[in-house]
């Protein structure tokens, strides 16, 4: 029998090397330095969200809009006149609180180990957990990075993103068109402004007609929340009847024109992505995909987007704040 033991070798030589350099993340990062991590931001959510149900999508949201902008390195949390906290996309997201308490408690347990990226993707996860979705093992090791600029944002998923051009900014963070749908699928929890869609129900293109993507006995229900010509502080469920729930609704909802969004919307129209929807609803004669497992596998791979580790970035004493 051919002796193994030089590849064995090679492989825990490769693994040790790889956890000296600190190079990528893993699961039970924290293990021995801080151990209770998991539990104490479990806690800090489930607390925050118990006092603002709107922290679950938006602490989603955070670390999506975070892990797209200079990769996973909490720079979405920096305070700042022109950080990306204040740049638009990112001004209706809610639950920074909730990071902040996760990361004072954290501090208290273990001082300056435990990096506020690495919350927030905790904090990620157990929001969808909390909201009925599943729970995934989160590979942790991130770093802080140390800019944050609104300018920075321009290149985030946008609300009226045709398909071509989301397919094209996941695959430039090295997500395929199968992560794209599944991640979308996230909007199953959370709200939108009237701004990001009432444009499609008067007068979409210069058409003077709603925008044929929209069930014709949906407009109402919209038309009804969102007057034309007014905007409001109204938000409206991305996933109707079922807005904070985490399941598998949206996808039939996309699929009856019942999607809130152009660009969620545009994933049942265009069959580049609608064969993943079809997937994800169990069409007959479709391969099945399982959105629960997809999401915790396509989450686990947007957390590694860019990373800081190792001796880059630091580990922030407060998430609002570089050291």
């Amino acid at each position: 029998m051919k002796d193994k033991t030089p590849v064995l070798l090679f492989f825990l030589l490769a693994t040790l090397t790889t956890l000296a350099l600190g190079q990528g993340t893993r699961v039970g990062f924290y293990r021995t330095t801080c151990p209770r991590v998991e539990s104490i931001v479990q806690s800090a959510v489930q607390s925050g969200v118990r006092s603002n149900p709107r922290a679950a999508p938006g602490i989603l949201r955070m670390f999506f809009h975070d892990c797209f902008v200079n990769g996973c390195d909490a720079s979405i949390l920096i305070d700042g006149s022109s950080s990306e906290k204040t740049a638009v996309p990112n001004v209706p997201l809610r639950g920074f609180e909730v990071i902040d308490a996760a990361k004072s408690q954290l501090e208290a347990a273990c001082p300056g180990v435990v990096s506020c990226a690495d919350i927030l993707a905790l904090a990620a996860r157990d929001s969808v957990v909390l909201s009925g979705g599943p729970r995934w093992q989160v590979p942790l090791g991130r770093r802080d990075g140390l800019v944050s600029q609104a300018s920075d944002t321009a290149n985030l998923p946008a609300f009226n993103d045709p398909i071509s051009v989301q397919i094209s900014k996941s695959a430039d963070k090295g997500l395929n068109t199968q992560d794209l749908v599944t991640l979308v699928g996230g909007h199953t929890i959370g709200t939108a402004g009237c701004a990001t869609f009432s444009y499609r129900l008067y007068n979409f293109n210069g058409t003077n007609q709603p925008d044929p993507d929209i069930n014709p006995a949906f407009l109402p229900q919209l038309r009804a929340l969102c007057p034309n010509g007014g905007v409001g502080t109204v938000r409206v469920g991305l996933d109707t009847g079922s807005v904070t729930r985490f399941d598998n609704s949206y996808f039939a909802n996309l699929r009856n024109g019942r999607g809130v969004l152009e660009s969620d919307a545009k994933l049942w129209s265009d069959p580049t992505t609608q064969r993943f929807v079809q997937r994800f609803l169990g069409i007959r004669g479709l391969l099945g995909l399982r959105f629960d497992v997809e999401f915790g596998r396509s989450m686990v791979k947007m957390g590694n987007i860019d990373l800081k580790t190792g001796t880059q970035g630091q580990i922030r004493r407060l998430c609002t704040a570089t050291n």
